[in-house]
C-alpha cells in the first residue's frame, strides 16, 4: 500500500492550478462569445448578400448547377445594391427618403 502525504503548500498549489484552469476556460468562453456576436453583426449587416452566397454554395455542393448560378446572380445584384446604398450621401435633408432616391 502506497501512502501519499501532502503538506499544506501542496494543497494550495493544486488549488491554484485548478483556479488557473478555470480562468483559462472562462477567457476562452468570453472570446468565443465575442466572435459569435461579431459574426451575427456581420451577418445582419450583409444579410441578403450572405444568404444568397450561402444558397449558391449549398446548391453547388448539392449538385444543382442552375440554382447555384441563380443564387450567385442574386448575391451579385444584392452586393451592388448594398454598395450603392453605402455610397449614397446621407444628410439631414434626405435622411427619411428611400435609399434608391439618394
Amino acid at each position: 500500500m502506497v501512502r501519499l502525504e501532502m503538506g499544506e503548500g501542496d494543497v494550495m498549489q493544486i488549488e491554484s492550478r485548478q483556479k488557473q484552469a478555470g480562468q483559462g476556460m472562462t477567457e476562452y468562453i468570453i472570446i468565443v462569445a465575442l466572435i459569435g456576436i461579431a459574426a451575427i453583426g456581420v451577418y445582419n449587416l450583409f444579410g441578403k448578400t450572405v444568404r444568397h452566397q450561402q444558397a449558391a454554395v449549398s446548391a453547388a455542393v448539392g449538385g444543382d448547377d442552375v440554382d447555384a448560378k441563380d443564387a450567385n446572380k442574386s448575391a451579385t445584384a444584392d452586393g451592388k445594391a448594398t454598395k450603392l446604398e453605402a455610397d449614397a450621401t446621407i444628410s439631414l435633408e434626405n435622411f427619411t427618403e428611400p435609399s434608391s432616391t439618394k
